[in-house]
């Protein structure tokens, strides 16, 4: 069984037992989010797609931690003008232990 959500404007498809890094949300590591926006659930060949939503659908999840990605670097330049630009980016994220599937 699996299903795909949306959160952070970026879909994902989790089965129970996933862990995946989302958008950082604003829950305490250690407790349970829950999240309703389900696309899509597939059980043993047996497909619920959304319009847009799958209604009465939800997925929960426990909060495993929160922390940022490695670093990219943005790097501008333009040629013969002497202009150079050097600047970092680290994205925070929420990492989630899917626990149940309902649909």
């Amino acid at each position: 069984m699996y299903a795909v959500i949306q959160t952070g404007g970026k879909q994902y498809r989790v089965s129970e037992g996933d862990v995946l890094n989302v958008e950082k949300l604003a829950v305490e590591a250690g407790e349970n989010v829950v999240f309703d926006k389900v696309l899509t659930v597939v059980n043993d060949g047996d497909v619920m797609i959304g319009k847009p939503v799958v209604e009465g659908a939800k997925v929960t999840a426990k909060v495993v931690e929160h922390g940022k990605a490695k670093k990219i670097f943005v790097f501008k330049y333009k040629a013969k003008a002497n202009y150079r630009k050097r600047q970092g980016h680290r994205q925070p994220y929420t990492q989630v232990e899917i626990t149940s599937i309902e649909a």
